[in-house]
């Protein structure tokens, strides 16, 4: 029993840093008592000038969706949370492999009112969008349907001059922390949320700092600027 809590010890030690590491098991240590606990980075992500799929996954339809109707009934999230990012304004890319749903991303202009904690993350400049719950079926995660939905949300993007996608990432997921590394993101920002009942606390490494909340109309606000930012140039996923 000591041996494999130290073998899964040193395995998140050295997949996620020993700061992440600590925030992950006192995250798991909060949980019998009914506190849960968030860490997230905030990373912008360079529209991409090249195609990431180098010619991979043709098969696959990539479909603008921008109204409820558009979402299959098997959608793999809640009705109310689809109608919700709906009435925030976002836009879904869905890739369909003959009738299956393969995967799919979201995007919203002007920024996101966040669903796994109480918080509201603003854009200040046109020439950024936020982008949320990328996902792709566990049968097609060895294929190229990622990097099609990304290829596909890069044109559109593209044609709407954008010249970045924000997003949030949980610091305890360490393969969407990859994939976003590997298409060449650049870290704004880290908070973490303790979330007890309708109490919150946020910490964060921008303003507001501090932010404490027991209800949805006390979220904090974060925005992010990309102005400032050069755009380097994407870093395509390998073979």
């Amino acid at each position: 029993m000591l041996a494999a809590l130290t073998q899964k010890l040193r395995q998140n030690v050295r997949q996620l840093g020993w700061w992440d590491a600590a925030f992950y098991f006192l995250g798991l240590a909060l949980r019998p008592v009914g506190i849960r606990l968030y860490k997230y980075e905030f990373v912008a992500q360079p529209i991409a000038a090249n195609e990431l799929a180098r010619g991979r996954g043709k098969a696959i339809d990539v479909r603008l969706v921008t109204e409820q109707g558009g979402v299959p009934l098997d959608y793999p999230r809640p009705a109310h949370v689809v109608a919700d990012r709906f009435e925030q304004g976002a836009f879904t890319l869905q890739a369909w492999k003959g009738e299956q749903l393969a995967g799919f991303l979201w995007l919203l202009h002007r920024g996101y009112r966040e669903d796994e904690v109480r918080a509201d993350f603003r854009l200040a400049s046109s020439d950024s969008v936020w982008d949320f719950d990328v996902y792709v079926a566990p049968e097609f995660r060895l294929g190229p349907t990622y990097l099609r939905l990304w290829d596909e949300a890069n044109t559109l993007l593209r044609a709407r001059a954008v010249r970045w996608t924000c997003s949030r990432i949980s610091s305890f997921n360490v393969a969407s922390r990859n994939a976003h590394a590997r298409l060449g993101t650049v870290r704004m920002a880290g908070a973490v949320f303790v979330c007890a009942g309708p109490v919150q606390v946020s910490f964060i490494t921008q303003a507001p700092y501090l932010h404490l909340s027991w209800r949805a109309a006390d979220a904090p606000r974060l925005v992010f600027d990309t102005a400032p930012l050069p755009a380097p140039a994407a870093q395509t996923m390998p073979r």
